[in-house]
């Protein structure tokens, strides 16, 4: 018998300085039975990052067709592809070709410098990919954080994100490598 995914419900208000974008949305994250908490809370956080009316969460891992979160034109184009994790050179490429903008959130304390080390040189020609890394820390603040009802006070202004759930508190800095 397969496993069920695992509803999480997040209410988030956020408020991004950067891009003067600023609403609540009542979220439903289905993690998958192979997803850990830390990444389900780094697809949160990248979310609130890009947060528009009309991002959304894919089948994510149940699909290799499929960002972790996209956003689409109003004629289905992809306009926002977001990858989750240490992508393969393949799948970025497949995804530049068919999106907009590319955003890759990457996280490990040891194995996302060596991904990208790795894969830095093949990766450079894509002109619409950027690559943020979160160090293991800001993860670890994240994980500690999910339940499977939250609801978040996200304030993001320089590139800097704070995230507030009532008793926790999390600044995030997200490092670009590309």
């Amino acid at each position: 018998m397969a496993l069920k995914a695992t509803i999480f419900k997040a209410k988030v208000q956020i408020a991004d300085m950067d891009r003067d974008y600023y609403a609540e949305h009542q979220l439903i994250l289905a993690r998958h039975p192979s997803e850990t908490d830390e990444r389900m809370m780094v697809r949160l956080l990248a979310f609130a990052h890009n947060a528009a009316d009309s991002l959304e969460f894919t089948r994510g891992l149940s699909s290799d067709e499929e960002a972790d979160l996209w956003q689409k034109s109003l004629n289905g184009e992809i306009d926002l592809w977001v990858e989750v994790g240490l992508p393969t050179e393949e799948r970025v490429r497949k995804a530049s070709n068919r999106a907009e903008q590319v955003l890759v959130y990457s996280y490990g304390r040891r194995t996302a410098p060596v991904w990208w080390q790795k894969l830095e040189s093949q990766l450079t020609h894509f002109d619409n990919l950027r690559v943020y890394h979160l160090a293991a820390d800001a993860t670890e603040q994240l994980t500690a954080m999910a339940e499977r009802n939250m609801e978040f006070s996200i304030s993001i202004q320089d590139g800097h994100i704070w995230l507030a759930d009532g008793t926790n508190n999390a600044e995030i800095t997200p490092e670009i490598w590309k």
